[in-house]
């Protein structure tokens, strides 16, 4: 009876550990969600002062890199034990997602490649379930239903459809990116001390990602003059100066770091679905900040995103099964443990 009142206090203890870790994932994956959802309240000022949405996209990438170039330094180790996922990350938790969305909506609308592009999250259920060979719980799966019909009243995809098939297929890379960018964040999670720190992995992500957007961007034909002026904001004006450094600051480096260690707590299935949230909270911010007034669908369509990130995020992390104990039998926590994953 000791024993197995000495069993019970450590499952309850592992339990709670558990379920704070949970709780701390969710709250980094909601923050994430908010940071990379305001950077478009900031960067639509900058564009129409005059800047190209490219380059935008340099200055945010490239400020970051900057700004995480002391934490790249102290884990200059990294640069050899993990090259291509320093590599992946960048070409593609970077680089690749921004080059992909902004080259697709130039040719379709915004709307379309944003649904498109939220796809990700169903391609990352696809990954974990057809490649890795890991169990998708029901959650996971319905949260994703959800969301992404949720995200499609919130971007009003019915508003401006035009078939363009490069433009799909941009957005659809774009999705793709995405996926990468939420295994990539999920890669040692279940190394303990041997994994690669997140941090670094940001660093070197960001310092790849503004090499290759330098090539595509070609920032020495920007017009610099509009950085030392102001933007319209709904109205009033505002240094041009501090919505880069909140694109800089809290859309790029705040966001990744939040959405990165999120992904390490959680999973990378139920982590992006979460992260639809971001559309949610970009409209909402757009409608605040910008008086970009929402309509009946979309206040309709936010509502259904937040479900399915309820849903999905009330599921526990899929994880591979655990090998038999020695001897062929497993024990009862690897039984209990196994139970619970196929759930």
């Amino acid at each position: 009876m000791p024993v197995q009142a000495s069993q019970g206090n450590q499952t309850g203890q592992t339990g709670s550990r558990a379920s704070q870790g949970r709780g701390v994932g969710l709250g980094l994956a909601l923050g994430s969600a908010i940071a990379f959802g305001g950077s478009g309240v900031a960067a639509k000022p900058l564009i129409e002062a005059g800047l190209d949405p490219l380059h935008v996209v340099w200055l945010r990438v490239a400020g970051a890199a900057l700004v995480m170039l002391p934490v790249a330094w102290r884990h200059r180790a990294l640069v050899l034990r993990r090259p291509a996922l320093l590599l992946g990350f960048g070409l593609l938790a970077v680089a690749g997602v921004q080059a992909c969305y902004f080259a697709a909506i130039s040719r379709i609308p915004v709307g379309v490649a944003l649904l498109v592009e939220y796809l990700a999250p169903a391609l990352v259920l696809g990954w974990v379930r057809f490649v890795q060979r890991r169990p998708v719980t029901r959650a996971a799966a319905v949260g994703v239903v959800l969301a992404v019909g949720g995200l499609a009243c919130v971007v009003e995809v019915w508003a401006g459809l035009s078939f363009d098939a490069v433009g799909l297929l941009l957005a659809l890379g774009a999705a793709c990116c995405q996926v990468g960018y939420f295994v990539l964040s999920d890669q040692g999670s279940d190394a303990g001390d041997e994994a690669p720190d997140p941090l670094g992995v940001i660093a070197y992500g960001l310092l790849i990602g503004a090499a290759v957007l330098t090539v595509v961007a070609r920032p020495w034909g920007m017009d610099w003059s509009v950085l030392a002026g102001s933007a319209d904001m709904d109205g009033s004006a505002v240094p041009a100066w501090a919505l880069i450094g909140w694109i800089v600051l809290v859309a790029t480096v705040i966001a990744y770091v939040t959405g990165v260690l999120s992904v390490r707590r959680l999973s990378p299935q139920v982590a992006g679905v979460v992260a639809c949230l971001e559309a949610v909270i970009a409209t909402v911010l757009a409608w605040v900040m910008l008086g970009e007034h929402l309509s009946a669908p979309q206040i309709i369509g936010g509502a259904v995103v937040l479900a399915g990130a309820f849903i999905a995020q009330s599921s526990t992390p899929a994880k591979p099964r655990p090998e038999p104990a020695a001897g062929g039998v497993p024990d009862s926590e690897t039984q209990l443990s196994s139970t619970s994953s196929a759930t």
